[in-house]
């Protein structure tokens, strides 16, 4: 395996993605809430698929495979009751408890709908658009290429968590890094030790944990 391509491929992958985070932020800010509710609910979606462009174009020229980067097509069913399981466990310990512990603003969204279509719309948002991107290039892309040059696990769930961190570092502070960093790693460390959790399982466990932030938020904010 060539190192310096696997090298060239991280560094371009990982720019990419922030040169199109950078993007995305500014085309929500400027431009996203002067559409009428459709088009928004609609480009919300598209736009953030920019983020995983760079490294889908890499993932094309170098013929990577969707298995390189943690896919499989085996019992696709457990794949998504484990993502479910695993989402719904760290919902207990990363959302209910601190609520119930009187920690809830640490771990809230403040956004609260009054419509039940806009938690169907949370709901397909959060899984659809920023669960599959961020899982694919970070726990599926990054993952994968920080493996390949330094051949083992631990390297990989450790540079691809702070890099995932860093993704997160336009939200406004460090503690938002650093917790983002950590959820990164247990993910890692999940579709490693988990039987039948896939890159799919993670997509799944990030988005409905997402949405399940929202929810509680509504139940006891």
């Amino acid at each position: 395996m060539n190192k310096k391509k696997e090298w060239i491929s991280l560094i371009l992958g990982f720019i990419g993605t922030m040169i199109a985070l950078i993007g995305v932020r500014a085309f929500n800010i400027n431009v996203l809430y002067r559409l009428s509710m459709a088009s928004r609910m609609i480009s919300a979606i598209e736009i953030y698929f920019l983020i995983a462009l760079v490294p889908v174009i890499i993932m094309v020229v170098t013929k990577d495979r969707f298995k390189d980067y943690g896919f499989s097509k085996e019992k696709v069913p457990m794949q998504i009751l484990t993502g479910i399981l695993l989402a719904l466990g760290m919902s207990l310990i990363l959302t209910v408890i601190p609520h119930l512990a009187g920690y809830g603003y640490y771990v809230s969204t403040f956004s609260v709908y009054n419509e039940w279509w806009r938690y169907l719309y949370e709901l397909v948002y959060d899984i659809c658009a920023i669960a599959l991107v961020e899982e694919f290039v970070f726990r599926g892309f990054i993952y994968t290429k920080v493996k390949n040059i330094f051949g083992g696990d631990i390297q990989a769930v450790v540079i691809s968590s702070i890099l995932f961190g860093l993704f997160h570092i336009f939200n406004g502070n460090v503690y938002q890094v650093i917790v983002t960093g950590l959820i990164g790693a247990l993910l890692c460390v999940c579709r490693l030790k988990i039987k039948n959790c896939s890159t799919l399982s993670l997509i799944i466990a990030h988005g409905l944990y997402d949405f399940l932030i929202v929810v509680f938020t509504a139940v006891f904010m």
